[in-house]
């Protein structure tokens, strides 16, 4: 087995990168290390890489876990890594679009499933969104995002970042940044630096709520006009003026606030408020 470094790789086959595939890959071994040991892998972990490039985490994750399942896109990737990659028998490769896939297929009755992900940013919010909203069976999700799209995730109520993204993740899971890496860690180098996040899913939800559909709903609609206010945002809902103003004084939550002041819980007694008064049958 060899050591190739990404760059040698890349040079060995004379890979062209795909800027519409938005094709960066790091290079920085002191980012793969805190990868590894914030991701905590063991032999009893069942691994899904989601864009493994040309496999040098991936090879890293072999030796530490009981089987890794990359998911690769870019056909000029798929024979590199069989090639590097083949002297490793818990390697599995999909050659199919992530936003594609029904992950539930892949796990199966894996009970120690834990997503990584060096993700094209322009697919970031669209891939952990359909992990989180299909409720998949993992333990935890480490993936290297745009910094922009970290701060927004972390985020809390009264900060600009602040919005449905944040909400969704921190609904499901509870969220440890890793470290920031510079532009430099890659090849090519993006224009934006980037940060590497983990999150961990929580044993339930954050908070408890009646209707999970309505509780999102609620949320964006109060994001997608964010400088409306509650009142006005919740329009988009058709209810009843009479229906809004007692969920509104059943919550005591002021209708001319905005939705970027309201905290998960407050969300949360808001949904339930609308729901006991105009969707519980």
């Amino acid at each position: 087995m060899n050591n190739l470094s990404t760059r040698e790789i890349v040079e060995k086959y004379n890979f062209r990168f795909s800027k519409n595939l938005g094709q960066n890959f790091l290079i920085d071994n002191s980012v793969l290390h805190d990868i590894l040991e914030g991701t905590d892998i063991n032999k009893n972990d069942f691994i899904i890489e989601i864009g493994p490039g040309v496999g040098t985490l991936t090879k890293e994750l072999l030796k530490r876990a009981k089987k890794v399942c990359a998911i690769e896109l870019d056909s000029d990737l798929i024979a590199i890594l069989k090639e590097e990659l083949k002297y490793y028998p818990n390697f599995e490769l999909i050659h199919k679009d992530v936003l594609k896939i029904n992950f539930n297929k892949i796990i199966k009755d894996e009970s120690s499933v834990k997503i990584v992900a060096n993700l094209p940013y322009y697919i970031t919010t669209p891939i952990i969104s359909k992990l989180l909203n299909n409720h998949y069976n993992f333990k935890t999700l480490t993936i290297m995002i745009q910094r922009e799209v970290g701060e927004r995730i972390v985020s809390e109520p009264n900060c600009k970042q602040y919005g449905a993204l944040s909400l969704l993740v921190q609904y499901y899971c509870s969220v440890e940044i890793l470290r920031k890496v510079s532009p430099y860690a890659f090849i090519p180098s993006p224009k934006v630096d980037s940060i590497v996040i983990k999150l961990t899913k929580l044993k339930s939800p954050k908070v408890k709520i009646k209707s999970e559909d309505l509780f999102f709903r609620v949320i964006r609609c109060s994001f997608n006009m964010r400088r409306k206010t509650l009142w006005n945002a919740l329009k988009t809902l058709k209810l009843s003026k009479e229906y809004m103003e007692k969920a509104f004084n059943k919550a005591g939550i002021d209708p001319k606030r905005r939705g970027e002041t309201l905290s998960i819980e407050e969300f949360g007694v808001l949904s339930d408020c609308i729901y006991e008064l105009t969707y519980r049958v």
